[in-house]
């Protein structure tokens, strides 16, 4: 099995900083594509920022600039580094990763928890 544990959120006031990071667990073969949502309350789940197993990194306009996705493939870790937060930022986020286990068929998407992330003064 493959699960996805997060940690970094909390409250941060206007232009503060936060650094999200998700570790992927368990039986894992491969890891392709990984990537940061968020969710709001009574709104749909938006991608915040992706980077696949090459590196190549997607961002969307709302964090364009204040946002960094990075990984470690050696430790199977996603990280989000998050600059300039705005109240509008306020959501629980969300860790994605497609991932492909060990002795288990072709590769799907697994999720985190979420964790809260509250920007306020």
């Amino acid at each position: 099995q493959v699960r996805l544990v997060e940690s970094g959120g909390g409250l941060v006031q206007p232009g503060g900083s936060l650094r999200l990071s998700c570790v992927a667990k368990g039986s894992i073969g491969r890891i392709y594509d990984m990537g940061w949502y968020r969710q709001d309350p009574g709104k749909q789940r938006e991608l915040v920022a992706g980077i696949s197993d090459t590196f190549a990194t997607t961002y969307t306009d709302a964090v364009q600039g204040r946002f960094i996705i990075s990984r470690d493939n050696a430790n199977n870790t996603v990280y989000l580094q998050m600059n300039s937060l705005k109240p509008e930022d306020t959501a629980v986020y969300l860790c994605n990763a497609r991932v492909r286990a060990v002795k288990v068929g072709p590769a799907r998407d697994y999720w985190g928890q979420g964790t809260q992330v509250t920007v306020s003064s």
